[in-house]
């Protein structure tokens, strides 16, 4: 047995083996079907997705009664908490950025529920808070949501958000007195907020009707506003909507001179975007359009005097940079400045009159220096495998600042010279843990039909392969999306006891580009569930673990990945750990911003793509079965997945759990997705998760 874990004793391992079986709340079947394309499909409890009815809310309390009760017996919750709390106790700083006459960066000091913005007159001045969001309530549920300066550095908006719903306000401060202005935008959702002369733009819908579910019901017709200063809302002009399309998404940016104004759009089951400017020193009445289609990616990034560079993927899957002259904006008069590379260009900034590009080179970064005509001229050293981020800059600048973290380095920031190409650490972060005792290897092990899938594994230095380790495997597989190596406290709590954790870059994710994404969605969706089930198998074959000490995570998208792979395979893993899980593939477009899912998924109202979906919904495929213990976390303010989803999930899978392992749901109040959750209930919902892990697989950490 390994030296940094025990064993349980029987005693208590037989709460959650044998002897004691949980007593689950009862949980009404209301007779219900629908017919799709002719198949019939029972939900008897579609009652569940009433979220704001006393019956949900009685359920809720039912079950998070029955949940902490289990928690609260494990002997060792306690002292996880106490541990990650040590833990996670250390300063976090962001890159800084200058805007006007100061230096912003946020930072934490280590506990704090949320990080706060803080300013310098020089980048060795006198530290100042600037706004604080910890100050926006008493328990830390409201959060700093995005913002953005005026060109001139005067002004400061900043988007809030409340229990971590994704509708915003967005507020207005005077950036030398740090004043609010009485200039408030509502009902603010999926935007950015974009300066130009004395106003910005923003996107937003409708406010709901009152009394209707702002939380669950459809999002439709997104528009582009602009708010000028001093004004309210109610003034405030449509700049771009789309009323033939409820289902169509916009948002607009200026670019730093103030000459071009973009506007971009997304639409539900789409590959790509649109894009249309307005040259705003010719006075444009209405936007032109350089590309309308939907069916490839097409992101401005700067101008060059009167030209645009443009990021594209247009017979280019992983990505080229184009010169695009909007006198004339047909494609066969681009003029490509950075070829597609064997690697995906996953980031660029503009910065100092130069593009800092950053390529993914098997799911780690690599960064270099090009000129604005496309010639590389030098990289960028970077300290290992790992994740870098640009804080971005100004074309006047000529140095920039940037993060670097692995899975064993916390975020260190560095300064970057322009014109020498020299990067100097401006700030390291210093945790009380001994980093130096862990190692990180990259494998590349087979999946069901012969793709070579990437994988990281982390674990102490001197791992004795027997089968024993308890080894947590994430995975996401969905939405173009890239898993790159990071650092986490909450990791460390894991792995000092011994355990592994594995990170499997899987199809549906971008970390090769648009066919690997591809290769992911709709009716290859499978791909993504086979990819994860042999990476689980790999584990196991290479004595890693054993089905006994395995547990699965992934969330959103990832909580589907868990969900799916469990129904298909509950004989693999110890433990599952949906969170948020997008769960009822029948119906996710149906509840708030869902139908822009169909890209990935497909929908329910295509004859084939329902019998695929169908065939792996978590929730219509649970039969009854031995389930892995199960942890189904979620929140009552998720208006991105909607808790409906794992409410049914977890209904479904206690009806037809035939094995002795508890499956539980573990609903947090005043929180939604997971951005802006506090520091306090990430650590609360942390400990629980994995001292229920721990406990069900009969182990106990060492302290």
């Amino acid at each position: 047995m390994h030296p940094y874990f025990r064993v349980l004793p029987v005693a208590l391992m037989a709460a959650v083996s044998v002897g004691q079986p949980v007593t689950y709340p009862v949980t009404a079947k209301v007779p219900h079907v629908d017919h799709y394309h002719g198949t019939p499909v029972a939900d008897p409890y579609r009652w569940l997705e009433a979220n704001d009815s006393s019956a949900v809310k009685d359920w809720v309390e039912a079950q998070n009664a029955a949940t902490f009760g289990f928690l609260e017996r494990i002997p060792f919750r306690a002292n996880v908490k106490d541990r990650l709390t040590k833990l996670w106790n250390y300063a976090r700083v962001s890159a800084p950025v200058k805007e006007g006459n100061y230096w912003f960066y946020t930072k934490n000091d280590g506990l704090q529920n949320q990080s706060v913005l803080y300013r310098r007159s020089t980048l060795e001045g006198a530290e100042e808070v600037f706004l604080d969001p910890n100050t926006f309530s008493g328990d830390g549920t409201v959060s700093l949501a995005g913002w953005a300066f005026s060109k001139d550095g005067r002004l400061f908006a900043y988007a809030v958000s409340k229990s971590g719903s994704d509708w915003r306000d967005i507020y207005v401060m005077d950036v030398a007195s740090r004043s609010l202005l009485p200039d408030k935008v509502e009902w603010a959702k999926f935007t950015g907020i974009s300066w130009e002369g004395d106003g910005f733009y923003y996107s937003r819908y409708d406010a709901p009707a009152e009394g209707s579910k702002a939380l669950v019901a459809s999002n439709e017709f997104h528009k582009v506003y602009y708010h000028k200063l001093g004004t309210p809302q109610s003034e405030d002009r449509v700049i771009f909507e789309d009323r033939a399309h409820p289902k169509r998404n916009f948002g607009v940016s200026v670019t730093e001179d103030e000459r071009f104004l973009f506007l971009t759009g997304f639409e539900g089951g789409s590959k790509g975007n649109p894009l249309y400017y307005r040259d705003l020193r010719r006075g444009d009445p209405a936007f032109k359009p350089i590309v309308e289609t939907y069916d490839i990616e097409f992101n401005p990034i700067t101008n060059v005097g009167d030209k645009i560079l443009v990021v594209t993927n247009q017979g280019a899957p992983k990505n080229r940079i184009v010169e695009v002259d909007p006198a004339r904006p047909e494609p066969s008069a681009w003029r490509t400045i950075v070829p597609e590379q064997p690697e995906v260009l996953d980031g660029i900034v503009a910065v100092g009159g130069k593009l800092l590009l950053v390529y993914l080179k098997d799911a780690s970064h690599r960064a270099y220096l090009h000129r604005t005509d496309g010639m590389r001229e030098r990289e960028i050293s970077l300290p290992t495998l790992g994740t870098v981020g640009f804080a971005g800059g100004k074309q006047k600048d000529t140095e920039i600042f940037y993060s670097f973290t692995s899975f064993t380095s916390p975020t260190n920031i560095y300064r970057y010279d322009l014109r020498t190409g020299t990067s100097t650490l401006h700030r390291s972060t210093e945790i009380d843990a001994d980093l130096q005792a862990y190692e990180t290897k990259q494998v590349f092990y087979s999946s069901k039909d012969g793709t070579k899938i990437p994988m990281f594994i982390v674990h102490r230095k001197g791992l004795k392969l027997d089968g024993t380790n308890p080894t947590l495997l994430y995975a996401y597989g969905g939405f173009n999306v890239n898993l790159l190596p990071t650092f986490s406290a909450a990791r460390l709590v894991w792995l000092e006891n011994g355990g592994v954790y594995a990170m499997a870059n899987l199809r549906g994710g971008g970390e090769y580009g648009e066919e690997w994404h591809e290769a992911g969605t709709k009716l290859r969706k499978q791909n993504v569930f086979d990819d994860f089930i042999a990476a689980a198998e790999y584990l196991i074959q290479r004595r890693y673990t054993s089905a006994e000490r395995l547990a699965i995570q992934g969330g959103s998208n990832g909580g589907l990945l868990v969900g799916a792979v469990v129904n298909q395979r509950p004989d693999l893993y110890r433990v599952a750990l949906p969170a948020v899980g997008v769960m009822d593939m029948l119906r996710f477009h149906k509840f708030t911003i869902g139908w822009a899912w169909t890209r990935d998924y497909g929908s329910s109202d295509d004859p084939e793509q329902f019998k695929a979906l169908l065939a792996y919904s978590p929730i219509h495929n649970v039969k009854p079965a031995a389930y892995p213990a199960t942890l189904v976390t979620t929140a009552d303010h998720d208006d991105r997945v909607v808790p409906a989803h794992s409410f049914k999930y977890i209904a479904t899978l206690q009806e037809n759990q035939r094995g002795p392992l508890p499956v539980l749901i573990r609903i947090e109040t005043k929180a939604g997705h997971g951005g802006g959750k506090p520091t306090s209930k990430i650590i609360e919902e942390t400990a629980d998760i994995y001292a229920f892990a721990w406990y069900a697989m009969g182990l106990a950490p060492a302290y």
